[in-house]
């Protein structure tokens, strides 16, 4: 079997040439009883620093199996840095919305609290889970920063100067979406953080609030009113195909 077509798995230990380790109850039972995995078998791991490394199944006992390291397959690699910040939404479609994002290569997904927001609260334990199986699955080397929920306004008056913030609206003055991305490859590299709202889409105050932001842009995604999930996975893939490391 080709190397990539091995599982992987994230661990949240250091990883080097000839160490030892044991996973965790949850990702041992995995290993064991879902993979059925024997001595001698292939794994790939990584934990978001070490870059990723090929590893066996030393032994196996009833309760717990070890990993041998050999080599490292893929050096730890810089990722562009892009956020969602995204109002919480139904939890299928918020799954999704993580999941996605996660594939798609954010650093950072900042849950944002509108006005009509329905969903108030987040289980950033559970997005965690879901962002590394789609780490796993999806041959990236992080997992994405998952954070406690914040108000609009507390984002607005503590956002980074330094950080462009697109804003996906539905109406109004934004501009389409692939006017926005097309500028300079020095403009398209800064920092960046797209904002998607709620079900019900942002009150126009909060857009105003937005507004005042010295590096808000905002987009529209087409002819279409997108749901609040495509309008994020939407948006995600507009900015790496156009600056992001699609281009590479």
């Amino acid at each position: 079997m080709e190397l990539r077509h091995t599982h992987r798995l994230f661990i949240d230990a250091a990883l080097a040439h000839n160490l030892t380790l044991q996973p965790d109850v949850g990702q041992t039972h995995y290993l064991q009883n879902v993979l059925r995995l024997k001595t001698g078998d292939v794994v790939r791991l990584f934990n978001g620093r070490d870059g990723e490394w090929k590893a066996s199944v030393a032994a196996v006992a009833k309760r717990s199996i070890t990993l041998a390291l050999h080599k490292q397959t893929r050096p730890q690699q810089a990722t562009p840095d892009l956020w969602l910040c995204c109002a919480p939404i139904k939890k299928a479609h918020f799954d999704t919305m993580i999941e996605k994002a996660t594939e798609l290569g954010v650093t950072v997904i900042q849950p944002v609290l509108t006005a009509r927001t329905q969903i108030r609260e987040v289980n950033t334990d559970r997005c965690r889970a879901i962002a590394i199986e789609a780490a796993e699955q999806s041959d990236r080397l992080t997992i994405p920063d998952i954070r406690k929920p914040v108000t609009l306004d507390d984002m607005s008056t503590h956002w980074p100067a330094e950080r462009q913030l697109v804003v996906c609206a539905e109406w109004g003055d934004a501009d389409p979406i692939g006017n926005v991305f097309a500028g300079s490859r020095e403009e398209a590299q800064k920092p960046t953080a797209i904002l998607t709202g709620p079900e019900g889409g942002f009150a126009a105050e909060e857009l105003e609030t937005v507004r005042r932001l010295a590096t808000a842009r905002f987009v529209r995604l087409g002819p279409r009113i997108l749901r609040a999930d495509t309008a994020a996975i939407a948006a995600l893939s507009c900015w790496q195909a156009m600056c992001g490391d699609w281009k590479d």
